[in-house]
C-alpha cells in the first residue's frame, strides 16, 4: 500500500517560486520512477516532469527552463522546484509513481492527493 505526502503549494505572485515535495512511503522501491502532474477545473490532468531511476528527466515544453524535478531516492521524495512562475500555472499538483518511466508519463499507478498552487498576476 503506497501512501504520498504532499506540501509546498500555496499562493505567490507572478515571478515568485514554489518548491513541492512529495515523500512516499518506504515500500516504494527506489527504481521507480516518480513525476509530477497539474490539472485546472475542466481540463485533464497534464504531465508536468518525470525522473526515473537514473535520473533522467522530461518536462513539459511550457516549463522548461523554469521548473526543475529532483529526487532524495534514500528519502523516497521527488521535488518540483518551480521558478517564474505565471498565472497559467495555477493548478492541483500531483505526484505520481511507477515502474518506469514508460509508464508514469502515460497512466502512473500511484497518485498523491494534490497540492493547490495559485499565481495571481
Amino acid at each position: 500500500q503506497v501512501q504520498f505526502v504532499e506540501s509546498g503549494g500555496g499562493l505567490v505572485q507572478s515571478g515568485g517560486s514554489l518548491r513541492l515535495s512529495c515523500a512516499a512511503s518506504e515500500l516504494m522501491a527506489d527504481y521507480y520512477a516518480m513525476g509530477w502532474y497539474r490539472q485546472v477545473l475542466g481540463k485533464e490532468r497534464e504531465l508536468v516532469a518525470a525522473i526515473d531511476s537514473g535520473g533522467t528527466t522530461i518536462y513539459v515544453n511550457s516549463v522548461k527552463g523554469r521548473f526543475t524535478i529532483s529526487r532524495d531516492a534514500a528519502k523516497n521524495t521527488v521535488y518540483l522546484q518551480m521558478n517564474s512562475l505565471k498565472p497559467e500555472d495555477t493548478a492541483v499538483y500531483y505526484c505520481a509513481a511507477d515502474r518506469s518511466i514508460v509508464t508514469v508519463v502515460r497512466r502512473p499507478a500511484y497518485w498523491g492527493q494534490g497540492t493547490q498552487v495559485t499565481v495571481s498576476s
